[in-house]
This record gives structure tokens, sequence and C-alpha cells, in this order.
């Protein structure tokens, strides 16, 4: 997930690419939200009031990240466009978005099994993270594979709107998941 984050970002930056750069957030905010259910699972599955309200917390916290990555990103993307920038291709970046696409469908296999056997829903809930990555890591892949090969510097700009729309209904579930409780 490191790779992920900071590979993103970096390549991302150096591209002038907003898909990497919007990927690259919404993977540090994934970061955030696992090491939150891990921090939970090492603790035991046994709850007390401080470890529900640290729990609540951070998924605050993670919501509000979300919340903010959409115009953050939005807005740069638009500048950009209307600035007449044009990303460059980015073999690195390809390569992060493989990796992602081979990674994601094992660890959503892998938290979901953990999560059934040791009853615990926000890993669970998490697991349904790695399968939306997976689907902004091949939103990504597709852009950036069509800026190397094809020269279409504008499918970036598509590829940051899909990743955008994720992140907006990834933050939309979470704000409401927040409220249900």
């Amino acid at each position: 997930m490191l790779i992920e984050v900071f590979g993103s970002i970096g390549f991302g930056f150096i591209a002038g690419s907003f898909a990497l750069l919007a990927f690259g957030g919404d993977s540090l905010i994934e970061l955030v939200s696992g090491i939150a259910v891990l921090t939970r699972l090492r603790r035991g599955s046994s709850l007390t009031t401080t470890s529900e309200e640290s729990n609540r917390k951070t998924e605050q916290f993670t919501s509000l990240l979300l919340f903010a990555l959409i115009p953050v990103i939005g807005i740069a993307t638009f500048y950009s466009y209307i600035t007449g920038l044009k990303p460059e291709a980015s073999p690195l970046g390809i390569a992060i978005a493989i990796g992602a696409v081979i990674v994601m469908p094992y660890l959503y296999i892998q938290k979901k099994r953990i999560g059934r056997e040791t009853r615990c829903l926000p890993l669970s809930i998490d697991a349904i993270e790695s399968v939306t990555c997976l689907f902004m890591a091949l939103a990504l892949l597709g852009g950036l594979l069509a800026e190397y090969f094809l020269g279409l510097w504008w499918a970036d700009y598509l590829a940051t709107g899909v990743i955008l729309a994720f992140v907006a209904r990834e933050a939309v579930e979470s704000y409401h998941e927040l409220h249900e409780k």
C-alpha cells in the first residue's frame, strides 16, 4: 500500500497525471482505513467504549478525507484542462496500476475470509474498499495505456473522472454508514 500511495502520488506529479494523483490520494485514505481496522483486530474482539469511540473518530476522519479529495482533485483537474496542461505518459504509473490490479483481488478475498472467520464487520467492509480500488486501478490503467500507446492525453482526464466517481461513491457510503450507527 505504501508503494501504491507514494508511487502514484510521486509519478502523478512527475507526469502531470491527475488520474495517478487521485488514485494515490484514495490509496492513502484506504491505507488509513486499513490501519484502523488492523489496530482494532490487534486489540481483540472485545469492544470497549474507548475503542468504539476511537473507531468512530477514525471513520469520521476517513470520511472527511474522502470528501476533501473530491474538490481538490476535481478543481486541479479542471484548472489543468483549462490551462492546456497535457499529462505525459507514465510507464512507472502503468506498473503501479498493474500491481494494484493483481494485488487487490487477493486482498479482497483474504479480508473477506478473515472478516468472516473473526466476525469482524469493519474488516469485511474494508474488503469492499479493495474491490473499489480494483475498479479504480482498471480505470487508471486504461487511461495510462491509452495515453502511452495511443498518445490520447485526454484519457488521463477521463480516467480521473471515473476515479473521482468511485471516490464520491465511497464518500457518500461512508457518510451513510456513520449516520446509521
